[in-house]
């Protein structure tokens, strides 16, 4: 299955069937568990982050290092040529004659996809604005398995910014093929897409939309939190007024059941409190510790390490 996936682009999580989910996250297994160890001794890794980012990029460093390879980490554009003037399908042709995969965040959607119709090696999309976040989902079911042991028929419960939020625009495409139950939890104006909704549909998945989050909660196996994202608002006023429409307490999960988990895909800002992270329920810095060993496995695929 590998060698399908092998000098392959992920751009969207269309590019991925459910065999190419489920080899990803069973690598992801071995390699944590001890039973693959993929040698990327001679390979590079450019890391190009035209958009901040802590965990996505630090986890990304570490995963290539940790299987012996090297990265190239590139952080905003103001100490390379595009400020110059250089155009950006120039700067992505140098800089594929300097690696073996280009892992890439970028402000604009669809940059992802213009990056790897140019070069000629792998490119993984790291978040391209509002519109894809596929590692992040696929870190998501490598968590989600790992919590509940079967991605199979679970109640899914989306809350919080699910307009920009890439995340769960991933997570919900990620997760289709595994039979769920979602609930789209958000205020009116940052609503899941309608296009992402059409897609499920089309797929047989069932949703449900609702503006509050408290009689949902005994349904639900996973809670998946987003933060409301300032970045993405043209008006600040519409940021002032939503932010904090949710925000998740002790009280909130009072009736979860004992084996719900909370997820987050970080930074949090305000929307889950702090007294949450030592309840049972909280998975947010695992799930987080989780995306090196998943994007040890896209990078080792991808690049022919495993075989």
């Amino acid at each position: 299955m590998s060698i399908g996936l092998k000098n392959k682009h992920i751009i969207s999580m269309r590019d991925l069937d459910r065999s190419d989910l489920d080899l990803l996250v069973e690598t992801a297994g071995a390699i944590e568990e001890g039973r693959i160890k993929p040698d990327m001794a001679g390979r590079i890794a450019a890391l190009l982050f035209f958009e901040p980012s802590t965990r996505t990029s630090f986890s990304f460093d570490s995963a290539m290092k940790r299987m012996g390879g090297e990265t190239l980490l590139m952080k905003g554009t103001g100490s390379t040529s595009v400020q110059k003037g250089e155009s950006f399908s120039d700067t992505l042709r140098t800089i594929e004659r300097y690696c073996d995969i280009i892992v890439m965040r970028h402000a604009v959607e669809g940059a992802a996809r213009f990056a790897s119709e140019v070069v000629g090696l792998p490119v993984v999309n790291a978040g391209d604005g509002a519109n894809q976040h596929p590692t992040q989902a696929l870190l998501d079911l490598y968590s989600i398995k790992k919590t509940h042991g079967t991605l199979e028929k679970l109640k899914i419960g989306l809350v919080g910014d699910l307009r920009f939020g890439r995340t769960v625009h991933s997570l919900a495409q990620a997760l289709a093929p595994y039979n769920p139950e979602f609930y789209f939890i958000s205020p009116g104006f940052l609503e899941m897409p309608e296009h992402i909704k059409a897609e499920l549909t089309a797929g047989g998945v069932k949703y449900t939309e609702l503006k509050e989050v408290d009689s949902v909660v005994p349904e639900l196996d996973i809670m998946y939190v987003t933060r409301v994202q300032r970045e993405r608002f043209a008006d600040p006023e519409d940021y002032e007024r939503l932010k904090g429409s949710y925000i998740i307490t002790l009280d909130t999960i009072k009736d979860a059941k004992e084996g719900m988990r909370i997820l987050h895909p970080l930074p949090r800002v305000d929307e889950i409190a702090e007294e949450v992270d030592a309840s049972p329920h909280a998975y947010y810095f695992e799930q987080a510790e989780n995306g090196v060993y998943m994007r040890q496995a896209i990078l080792s695929i991808l690049t022919g390490a495993v075989k």
